[in-house]
């Protein structure tokens, strides 16, 4: 018999059973003795049995709400493609005829408490699942708890907390991704350097990602250069608009034998230009293929960018949550992507290429 034409009513029959019984067991719903569900099991097993998903979740007509808590996007172009990744997803989905809506609940990323506010919000509005980018780590893990205790599954992209609950993380191994910065800023370097991590306008003690990012380049540094004598110095830089911007940034550019800079972000561009123009050999590390970054890169202002697609990540995690409450596939619980290095030569056949998934092109 082909798996593709079997009826509930041939499996009752086969397994002795009422066709109410057999629904039962197929859907999962319901009281049905064990007897009776291993009968139903034994032919579904035997005659290779696969019920028809989509049709199932067509039959239902329910509507599944996703809520997605994100940084605001109206500045920021990294987090813009994040949330065009959000709507594809949504449009790839309406594609199959499911009927799938994403909400978005935004907060200000220089704000805890835009931050609880719209997460406290988007519990209110009793989402079925959950995406998040965590920038907060310390007001996240009440908020997870509450979903929890709702059962509503939350993926995780962007940044990665430990033991919270989440159904999955979406992005990079971030610890690596720092080491990745440190082997490209440290490459060849044999005399005793000074390499500088550069936050801008960041809460650093609220940042996990941000933290293991820094910790990943100093454990590099620290384990593959010993005999050098390398030093790794830490900045958090307050906000481009400030009047102690700059006087900030020119005291990191004195320091003895400056030869890199990392910035922990996709701010590179804004503090690129002036790097070159106080030493054209200190090697710039940056985030990220956001426009303002691609000129930098075509300029020659950063050597280097370590793109974390926020876009794939945004789309994937609507995927993976689709098919875990649609079809109750349940995902791994990493999906780490793979870290991309973007260079002045490479750059253009990266975002011409079919897999380009970062939203630009040149």
């Amino acid at each position: 018999m082909n798996p593709k034409n079997i009826r509930i009513k041939d499996i009752a029959t086969k397994a002795g059973v009422s066709e109410g019984t057999v629904d039962r067991v197929i859907h999962n719903r319901g009281k049905v003795s064990d007897e009776a569900a291993k009968k139903v099991q034994l032919v579904l097993d035997k005659l290779k049995y696969k019920p028809n998903l989509i049709a199932r979740t067509l039959g239902k007509n329910k509507n599944y709400k996703i809520a997605a808590l994100l940084p605001d996007h109206s500045n920021d172009d990294y987090w813009k493609q994040s949330y065009d990744g959000i709507k594809l997803g949504e449009i790839q989905l309406a594609q199959f005829g499911i009927n799938f809506s994403v909400d978005p609940f935004f907060f200000d990323m220089h704000s805890k408490e835009s931050y609880l506010e719209a997460s406290l919000k988007l519990f209110h509005s009793k989402p079925d699942g959950v995406l998040v980018a965590p920038l907060f780590s310390f007001g996240s893990k009440p908020f997870f708890k509450k979903l929890k205790e709702a059962r509503i599954p939350f993926i995780l992209i962007n940044t990665q907390l430990q033991e919270v609950g989440a159904l999955s993380f979406i992005g990079q191994d971030l610890f690596k991704s720092g080491s990745l910065a440190a082997e490209l800023i440290s490459y060849g370097l044999t005399k005793p350097s000074t390499f500088a991590i550069l936050h801008i306008d960041e809460d650093l003690g609220n940042s996990v990602h941000l933290q293991e990012k820094e910790h990943g380049f100093e454990n590099f540094i620290s384990q593959q250069h010993k005999q050098q004598g390398h030093l790794v110095k830490s900045f958090v830089l307050g906000s481009p608009e400030s009047e102690t911007f700059i006087p900030q940034l020119r005291e990191v550019l004195t320091l003895q034998n400056l030869a890199g800079i990392f910035i922990s972000t996709s701010k590179g561009h804004i503090v690129a230009q002036l790097i070159k123009q106080s030493s054209a050999h200190i090697r710039v590390i940056g985030y990220d293929l956001i426009r303002e970054n691609l000129t930098c890169l075509q300029n020659g202002t950063i050597d280097f960018l370590i793109n974390q697609n926020p876009m794939r990540q945004a789309k994937l995690g609507v995927q993976t949550l689709a098919n875990q409450l649609i079809f109750k596939k349940v995902p791994p619980p990493l999906h780490l992507f793979p870290l991309e290095i973007i260079t002045p030569q490479n750059v253009s056949t990266y975002l011409s290429h079919e897999g380009n998934q970062s939203g630009i092109s040149i």
